[in-house]
């Protein structure tokens, strides 16, 4: 018996991001660890603080009766209303534990918005280049992802998201810091893109909502994240502490909407109800417990800024252009000229983004694609590892570029 017919497409398709760190995985086995160069995957190797060990342990220890049992699907009323005190600080806004549920990671949390607002045909617009699994993520509740252009400098196309809403509508999603490109989209433009959004709702009585896809808020260097939820009522913030607090296998963030968007205790009921179904149930218990008690911390983001400037050393000395990343930890780079310039042959093209990537390989360097992106031309290179392995993948990254 065939499995599903869009599953069997989906495979042929399937996370590159995935693809690249399993192929790291099996190259790591056969040269050793600290001869493979890898910056595929965004997996944190930062430690989480240590208020969280210390937490750890001690609530692993307790015996309190009901500890690791079921709690509403929204998550424990303390864990919200500690979270409602988070957000209230980052978005400047007043809320309380009644705005917040609990999810298991970002990844559930935003198919649980998805469910929730999106009925089957709806659209919803991203701007590329933009993490792959949104396309996945709506296309798992019958919609469908819209691309639309960036800007040059990777801000937001407010000119190219008009354009693209229409009656389907039904949100535009946002990450910022971004993933891949590290943009932080400024208050300005965050404020024309809610113009936008409040006068297409007013043309066509339907308000998109804007979801903000947040795991990298507190990974930012020079430049705050503005707040989305004070600049527009329609809004839904997703957030996670895989990043934030380095646990991404823990499965553990937050649905914030908007205290001021319409139908509110609909859309907080229809969160509650797609937690349930889609079979998260709800949130992992002892996640919930330890994260509602370290809203004030995060790991060194100063850990991430050096090395940032090492790698970008690296790519400078390569020749490799590269956006300048505001936060996040990924530097997403232009595919260099290629010498084989022959039209007639069959060699790759100088922007071939997977033929780059291909040819890195060679020298034990893994990235990304940045089709997988929705970017072709460039490749994205994740700098959440040692430093050591940054600084000593230089030569490979030289000898590479050199012989492209």
């Amino acid at each position: 018996m065939p499995i599903a017919s869009n599953i069997k497409n989906a495979l042929a398709s399937s996370s590159m991001i995935r693809k690249m760190f399993e192929e790291g995985l099996q190259l790591k086995k056969q040269y050793g660890y600290d001869k493979v160069f890898d910056f595929s995957l965004g997996n944190p190797d930062v430690e989480p603080p240590a208020a969280f060990h210390s937490l750890f342990l001690k609530l692993a220890q307790d015996d309190e009766k009901g500890s690791h049992g079921y709690m509403p699907n929204a998550g424990y009323p303390f864990a919200r209303e500690a979270i409602a005190q988070k957000v209230c600080k980052e978005q400047n806004v007043k809320i309380d534990g009644s705005s917040i549920v609990m999810a298991s990671g970002a990844a559930g949390g935003l198919n649980a918005v998805f469910k929730t607002i999106c009925n089957p045909e709806d659209e919803v617009i991203v701007t590329r280049p933009y993490f792959m699994e949104y396309k996945h993520y709506t296309a798992n509740h019958g919609a469908k992802l819209i691309e639309a252009d960036a800007l040059d400098n990777f801000d937001l196309d407010i000119c190219a998201i008009k354009s693209a809403l229409n009656e389907k509508t039904a949100a535009v999603i946002i990450n910022s810091p971004n993933n891949p490109t590290g943009k932080i989209y400024s208050k300005e433009i965050l404020a024309q893109l809610a113009q936008t959004l409040s006068e297409h709702g007013k043309k066509t009585g339907r308000f998109p909502y804007l979801i903000s896809d947040e795991p990298y808020r507190e990974i930012a260097y020079s430049k705050e994240v503005p707040p989305v939820l004070s600049i527009y009522s329609e809004s839904i913030v997703v957030s996670s502490y895989s990043k934030s607090l380095s646990l991404p296998g823990e499965r553990i963030g937050f649905i914030a909407v908007n205290p001021a968007i319409n139908d509110k205790d609909d859309i907080v009921n229809g969160l509650i109800y797609a937690t349930r179904i889609l079979g998260f149930v709800n949130a992992p218990a002892l996640m919930q417990r330890i994260v509602s008690a370290l809203t004030e911390e995060k790991v060194d983001v100063s850990i991430y800024a050096k090395r940032r400037d090492a790698f970008i050393k690296v790519l400078d000395n390569a020749g490799i252009e590269y956006a300048s990343p505001e936060g996040a930890f990924y530097l997403f780079c232009k595919v260099p000229e290629s010498k084989k310039q022959n039209a007639s042959s069959n060699d790759v093209s100088c922007a071939d983004d997977k033929a780059f990537i291909e040819h890195l390989k060679k020298y034990l360097i893994l990235g990304v694609p940045g089709s997988g992106f929705g970017k072709a031309g460039w490749v994205r290179f994740a700098y959440c590892a040692d430093e050591k392995i940054i600084t000593s993948s230089g030569s490979a990254f030289k000898k590479a570029v050199q012989e492209w």
